[in-house]
């Protein structure tokens, strides 16, 4: 199989008409899915239970885009046991046969994009520009690991040594847990899983339960491209009814995970005890959010272009994303102008259900949305000041103003915790060097931006700011496939660097084998 060289997806321009009727068409197109009542997958076998979950669209609670079974702790056994059986036929098919399926895969859906993305706007409140976005990074995803995958079966380079043949080849791990995020519920989903079948292993999906429907046309998709029966294994259900059980069982070889924190922390430690029977220690690759932080310096390139990437950094997808900028550090030269200038934006942006592609879209449930207000009345008490948004809206769905909060201290609690909504914390600083302490100065690690033209602080930030991302003089999230491989430090994960040139070595294992040359 020869590919040509590896490019991202582009996004789509909705403010060319024909792009913008062809999604409105999309949009309509996939409510004929929202009636259905969606099976386990196990082994190819479709499975239904007497206990439902639903997938309510956050825009309006009144609609129901999916009906999706409740796993029992039996089922989800059961397919880890498929998978473990399916996984001693599938790490034989070559690296090369398992690539063909995801460049398939990634063709059908580049064909379908804007009816995966209509989806995503539905269940988990996207508009269209971050569901595009999303659906983008799937296929590149899929292109770039197909590619990555050849690489790793190829010639590995060795030290040559006289007498002796010696090569290096990558093994699969085996039965792979995957459970990823509501957020980016196909990217990072399909990236995860993907990265799991085409380096040899089997899964058992464990999608979120706020968006299980975009999962199933995915795992239909591979159908579609008639990838063999267990080697994808489509399991819902409540984490806490059996997340537990698939980290914990001992034919579970490594977890690949997405989400909180706390749950992150869990699983690592579900992971390390040895289960009995277990012959091996589980991997697992992790990436568990950010405080993150976007620095204004007093030397600006553009006053304004720092305001609008701060913003755009903000509130994309309502500010539920790991890499969202959710504290603003700014010198207190500029400090005033800039907290201004952010509410002159701020006041611009619609937000309005997802399907009429506002500015900002809904939070994903009713738990966030209280979570969210609590933490902006926290904000208040600790002396904070709402300088603008601060409130829930009054519509069928659960909605809340962008809020941008001044003197804000860097210890304060929304300075300091991952709030995962549309609050901005804008904290000032005294210097470049304190602005500096002040955005190291949380548990996370994961992005981190820097607006200055000055050279020398470029150099500074660039070796003292610890993120796993950094950017100058750009917005802090939209990191690409293959351009920024993504991942973070301290207890924002594991530092995996999703869509870079070491991922796929976390889901294999090298042998080493020398041959000593007999005359």
């Amino acid at each position: 199989m020869k590919l040509k060289k590896f490019k991202n997806e582009p996004f789509t321009d909705f403010t060319d008409k024909k792009n913008k009727k062809s999604f409105e068409k999309a949009l309509e197109k996939v409510k004929a899915r929202f009636d259905k009542d969606y099976p386990l997958i196990i082994g190819g076998e479709k499975i239904f239970t007497d206990e439902k979950l639903q997938s309510i669209n956050p825009s309006n609670t009144d609609q129901i885009v999916g009906t999706f079974q409740k796993a029992s702790a039996e089922l989800a056994i059961q397919a880890i046991e498929t998978a473990h059986k399916k996984f001693h036929e599938w790490k034989n098919v070559s690296p090369k046969k398992r690539a063909e399926f995801l460049v398939k895969a990634a063709s059908i859906m580049r064909k379908r994009k804007h009816e995966f993305s209509a989806m995503m706007v539905y269940e988990v409140g996207k508009n269209w520009a971050e569901a595009d976005g999303d659906t983008a990074e799937a296929i590149d995803f899929m292109e770039f690991y197909a590619r990555e995958m050849l690489r790793y079966a190829g010639k590995q380079p060795l030290v040559k040594y006289p007498g002796e043949k010696n090569y290096l080849e990558y093994l699969p791990l085996g039965v792979g847990i995957v459970i990823p995020p509501w957020n980016f519920p196909l990217a990072i989903l399909v990236g995860m899983t993907t990265a799991s079948i085409v380096t040899g292993n089997t899964v058992v999906l464990k999608p979120s339960s706020d968006s299980p429907a975009i999962a199933q046309m995915f795992v239909e998709l591979m159908e579609e491209v008639k990838l063999p029966a267990g080697v994808l294994n489509f399991v819902t259900g409540g984490g806490g009814s059996i997340g537990d059980i698939l980290v914990q069982n001992p034919l579970t070889r490594y977890i690949s995970f997405t989400g909180s924190m706390a749950v992150g922390l869990r699983i690592n430690e579900l992971a390390a005890k040895k289960s009995p029977g277990q012959i091996w220690i589980k991997r697992v690759i992790a990436e568990m959010g950010g405080k993150d932080a976007i620095i204004i310096d007093k030397e600006l390139y553009d006053f304004n272009d720092a305001v609008k990437g701060v913003i755009t950094s903000a509130f994309g997808l309502q500010g539920q994303k790991c890499s969202a900028c959710s504290r603003v550090i700014v010198d207190e030269s500029i400090y005033d102008k800039f907290c201004d200038a952010l509410v002159t934006i701020a006041k611009t942006l619609r937000v309005d259900e997802s399907n009429t592609n506002p500015n900002l879209g809904p939070v994903i449930n009713a738990k966030a949305k209280t979570s969210i207000l609590d933490y902006i009345q926290k904000a208040v008490e600790e002396g904070g000041k709402i300088i603008h948004g601060g409130k829930d809206l009054p519509k069928n769905g659960f909605f809340i103003e962008p809020t941008i909060i001044r003197d804000v201290r860097p210890d304060d609690t929304i300075a300091q915790e991952e709030i995962f909504g549309p609050v901005l914390a804008v904290i000032k600083s005294n210097n470049f060097k304190e602005s500096l302490n002040i955005a190291n100065g949380t548990i996370y690690g994961l992005t981190g931006a820097v607006y200055t033209k000055n050279k020398k602080k470029i150099e500074k930030a660039a070796d003292e700011f610890f993120v796993g991302n950094l950017y100058f003089n750009r917005k802090c999230t939209g990191a690409l496939v293959g351009v920024h491989p993504f991942g973070g430090f301290n207890l924002s994960g594991t530092d995996s660097k999703a869509g870079g040139r070491d991922y796929l070595g976390l889901f294999m294992q090298a042998k080493s084998v020398s041959k000593k040359i007999m005359k």
